[in-house]
């Protein structure tokens, strides 16, 4: 069989997985906190016809090997942790992030590494927990679920995370601060839906997660903006551009195929 069949079978396949990805970017514009992913292709081990020779003094010269490609595969599926837009709600338990880090989230206080999200419309419920919108529980920088107090009339966030409460005496106190992670690799955290991630060893050194504050300048978290959300980072414009030339990939790969077919059916017609 011909190597230009194979060749373009593969490009195709690489292109299908691209429009895959890209479906899924633009079906998420609207997704809180979440962030795109792009996909980058490699080409496959080439097949050497001859090999290289060595310029010989006062000889022959050298001669550049003969090599065949093979096709492409997918290089890797990144996910681009750029900032999105802000989205200003006025909704004191809807929080952003401006800068790097992440906010930490449970589903139960026995659960060792937290998870991760960019997503911060927050709520409150008949427990006083501070939860997400599917129920899992936001930790303070402890690592702790956050819970009100029954004497808690009224709370509002400040920048550093810090629950400033007012008290049903009519005192001010600060509460906990909200849990913030600073992820060394945030690519290579793994995605688990709900716009959550999970860590992983290649996103810290050895899937460690401390649980910090926000504006950090040590660690080097960004500072908390309440009453505003992240909305997701997709371009449309950019989106659809790729998604052309996707589909025109696409298409000259197939027409390879074509051609390749229509080059061995010529060969079996040689014998009528």
């Amino acid at each position: 069989m011909l190597r230009s069949m194979y060749s373009g079978v593969s490009g195709m396949r690489g292109f299908q997985t691209k429009l895959d990805v890209i479906g899924n970017n633009i079906a998420n514009v609207n997704t809180i906190g979440f962030k795109s992913g792009r996909v980058m292709f490699k080409d496959i081990m080439s097949q050497t016809v001859s090999g290289v020779t060595a310029p010989v003094d006062g000889g022959q010269g050298g001669v550049n090997a003969k090599q065949i490609g093979l096709g492409v595969s997918i290089g890797s599926i990144d996910t681009m942790h750029t900032g999105g837009s802000a989205m200003t709600t006025n909704n004191p338990t809807d929080l952003r992030i401006e800068g790097d880090g992440f906010f930490l989230v449970k589903l139960s206080e026995d659960q060792d590494v937290p998870f991760l999200t960019r997503a911060g419309d927050f709520h409150v419920d008949a427990g006083r927990n501070l939860i997400t919108s599917d129920g899992l529980h936001v930790v303070d920088s402890g690592g702790e679920p956050i819970q009100l107090g029954e004497d808690v009339t009224a709370f509002s966030i400040s920048s550093n995370g810090t629950i400033i409460q007012s008290m049903a005496d009519g005192t001010t106190q600060n509460g906990v601060q909200i849990g913030i992670g600073k992820v060394s690799n945030p690519s290579g955290l793994e995605k688990i839906g709900g716009n959550l991630y999970r860590m992983t060893l290649n996103a810290n050194a050895e899937g460690a997660l401390e649980p910090t504050t926000a504006s950090n300048t040590e660690v080097g978290t960004g500072t908390i903006v309440p009453g505003q959300l992240e909305m997701s980072n997709v371009d449309l414009t950019g989106e659809f551009t790729e998604m052309i030339v996707t589909q025109r990939g696409f298409q000259a790969n197939s027409r390879i195929i074509t051609t390749s077919d229509e080059v061995l059916q010529e060969v079996v017609n040689l014998k009528r």
